[in-house]
C-alpha cells in the first residue's frame, strides 16, 4: 500500500463523518422545504403512505451520495495540494 494512501486513511475517515453531519443537515432543510414535516419517515412507520417513506429514501440516499462525492473529491484535492500526490 503506498504511504501516501495510508496517511489519507485518517483524513479520509475524519472527512466521512464530517459528510455525514453535513449532508444529515442539508437533508433535513431539503425535506423541510419540500412541505413536510421537520422529520422525514421511518421506513416501518405505518401511519405514512409507500410514497412518503420511498421518495424520503430516495432524496436522502442521492444528497448523501452527493455530499460524500464532494467532500472525498475536495480531500483528495486539497492533499495533492499538500503532498503532490493523489492519494487513491
Amino acid at each position: 500500500m503506498k504511504a501516501s494512501k495510508v496517511a489519507y486513511k485518517p483524513v479520509g475517515m475524519a472527512m466521512g463523518a464530517l459528510s455525514g453531519v453535513l449532508a444529515g443537515a442539508m437533508f433535513k432543510q431539503v425535506w423541510k422545504q419540500l412541505g413536510h414535516e421537520e422529520d422525514a419517515p421511518d421506513a416501518t412507520d405505518e401511519h405514512r403512505t409507500w410514497r412518503e417513506v420511498v421518495s424520503a429514501a430516495i432524496v436522502q440516499g442521492a444528497i448523501f451520495a452527493g455530499v460524500k462525492a464532494a467532500v472525498d473529491r475536495g480531500g483528495a484535492t486539497a492533499t495533492r495540494r499538500l503532498t503532490g500526490t493523489w492519494p487513491g
